[in-house]
């Protein structure tokens, strides 16, 4: 079981592919790094691994290790690193998939007005 609910790590995947065609002054980057900013540690830790996995540094299978290794190298903010990742939404996708969860799936648990 993942430390982060799948309909968490879909509205990150959803405000990361706005911000990445933000239009400036949009306000989609504060948003974004506000939301990823108020998740715990062990959440920052499950988003980053999971970037890691559909980036194929680290493969489904080796999760938790990427999961600690991320909990362990954690030394700038996690939203100033995520969003510094180009395609974070792709890979973000991407790691999703892999953990046999699909983004229809993880969509299911959000608002969808967000």
């Amino acid at each position: 079981m993942l430390p982060i609910s799948p309909s968490k790590i879909a509205h990150v995947i959803i405000r990361a592919r706005k911000f990445d065609a933000e239009v400036p002054g949009s306000g989609q980057g504060r948003e974004l790094r506000a939301f990823i900013a108020a998740l715990n540690e062990d959440e920052q830790a499950a988003l980053t691994a999971l970037m890691w996995i559909g980036r194929e540094t680290f493969q489904a299978a080796e999760f938790d290790e990427a999961f600690e290794t991320a909990k362990a190298e954690a030394t700038a903010p996690t939203e100033d690193y995520l969003l510094g990742i180009p395609m974070l939404a792709d890979y973000l996708e991407d790691g999703l998939n892999a953990m046999g969860i699909s983004l229809e799936e993880a969509e299911d648990g959000i608002n969808p007005t967000v």
